[in-house]
């Protein structure tokens, strides 16, 4: 079963508003790489939960895939700071998908300490430049965090 990592910024969902909640809609992702790894996911899988923009950056815990991707509804809402005005009912090309809470750890993980693992090198987080939202995290990264927690 493959692993993965999704950012959040904590003002927006934390892993303990997602452990408040049992189960959250994940939404407002607005590059395709970032989506098409989304739209791969399928239930039951795991993710580390990485708070992003914040100031202590890190992976906070894991939660849940809880269902198959459907159309982002926050791109079709002028409203919404991740509306898209190209996207229409029958046009979304964004997607999101339903989460729920599996862990929330004693404390973050910082970015700092991650860098520092000789088994997370090739992890496209650590790496200098990268900004991905959601990306797949191999057997041997996920076993190298969950060692940290």
């Amino acid at each position: 079963m493959p692993f993965w990592l999704m950012k959040s910024e904590p003002d927006e969902l934390s892993i303990h508003d997602l452990q408040r909640l049992g189960k959250a809609r994940w939404d407002g992702v607005r590059n395709y790489q970032a989506r098409n790894f989304m739209r791969a996911m399928r239930p039951g899988e795991l993710f580390f939960f990485y708070h992003s923009s914040c100031p202590e950056p890190g992976i906070a815990g894991i939660a849940r895939i809880a269902g198959e991707t459907y159309p982002d509804p926050t791109a079709l809402d002028p409203q919404s700071h991740y509306h898209d005005p190209k996207a229409s009912p029958e046009k979304n090309p964004w997607s999101a998908l339903d989460v729920e809470f599996v862990e929330a750890f004693a404390g973050v993980i910082p970015l700092a300490r991650l860098r520092e693992q000789a088994v997370l090198t090739g992890m496209p987080l650590v790496q200098k430049g990268s900004r991905l939202s959601v990306m797949p995290v191999t057997e041997e990264e996920w076993s190298g965090v969950l060692a940290l927690r």
